[in-house]
């Protein structure tokens, strides 16, 4: 596992090639690809059992991004790993590339579910889950979802099922930034007390700062000793996270992301990643480039 100080630095870095990737595009979901960087950060700095060099490899833990247009974010995470070159994420959404808008597992190493019909990555989770169990395998599913995505029923009859099923192999991130695409979830459709909605439909629920490597590593940890219930994590995010002028936009969800903005992201990040390089000198600098 990263220490803190390499997870800081591995955060800045998907951060920042984030902003890259969906720059050189001009627009993008940004708001969502942002607000799950320390999550992906934490995820891919040692908490999964991964090999870059065998993406399909049978024990690997899998991540199934239910939210797919956050892809950008999971791309970055994936090439600062090694599972393909960094020059890639230059390519998204145009056409003959392997990075499309939304994930994609025919096309993208190391992306284990196809995803972006919000709902729908919550069954494929599911599945995977139990397919694992049923193996025999020592390895575990995490499902990335937004908190808009819960407007799904699909959701919650997962929510219901998991638990009924016992799949301590599964862990539930829900990227709860209280926006969505036109609005505020508590606007559209009130979420309410999402922690004790799972509590009672029978997950061990946890609620953590999600744009915090520190409080992700704790509580993923302590996910990692659940033996009897699937675990959920409401993770209290930013939609935007790290970027202020994009966090200050009100709906930004998706941006046309080109220009001032960009550049004046960029710049942003490129000197928080300079910080946290002087602040922790003699650590890695997270990922593998």
């Amino acid at each position: 596992m990263m220490t803190i100080g390499e997870l800081k630095k591995f955060a800045a870095r998907i951060r920042l090639e984030t902003v890259g990737c969906i720059g050189s595009r001009g627009f993008g979901h940004i708001g969502g690809a942002l607000s799950v960087v320390e999550a992906l950060a934490v995820l891919y700095g040692g908490v999964m059992r991964i090999d870059p060099k065998q993406p399909d490899w049978p024990d690997r833990d899998k991540l199934v991004m239910s939210k797919g247009h956050a892809g950008p974010a999971l791309y970055a995470a994936l090439a600062l790993k090694g599972y393909f070159p960094l020059d890639l994420l230059k390519t998204l959404n145009r056409p003959g590339t392997t990075l499309p808008s939304h994930c994609d597992r025919n096309l993208t190493p190391g992306i284990d579910m196809t995803t972006g019909s919000l709902g729908q990555g919550v069954s494929a989770a599911i599945g995977l889950a139990l397919a694992q169990r049923m193996d025999g395998r020592n390895s575990r599913t995490y499902l990335i979802t937004g908190d808009g995505e819960l407007n799904e029923g699909q959701a919650w009859e997962g929510a219901l099922f998991a638990p009924q099923q016992k799949l301590a192999n599964l862990v539930w991130l829900v990227d709860y930034n209280r926006k969505q695409l036109d609005g505020s979830t508590e606007e559209i459709i009130d979420l309410g007390d999402l922690g004790a909605k799972f509590t009672a439909f029978g997950w061990h629920t946890l609620s953590v700062n999600g744009n915090e490597v520190e409080a992700l590593s704790r509580a993923l940890e302590e996910a990692g000793r659940e033996r009897e219930k699937p675990v959920c994590l409401i993770l209290h995010t930013t939609k935007g996270a790290g970027i202020p002028a994009v966090e200050a936009i009100e709906l930004n969800h998706h941006l046309v992301f080109e220009g001032e903005l960009y550049e004046q992201s960029r710049t942003y990040m490129e000197q928080v990643l300079g910080e946290l390089e002087s602040q922790y000198p003699g650590e890695a600098n997270g990922g593998k480039a």
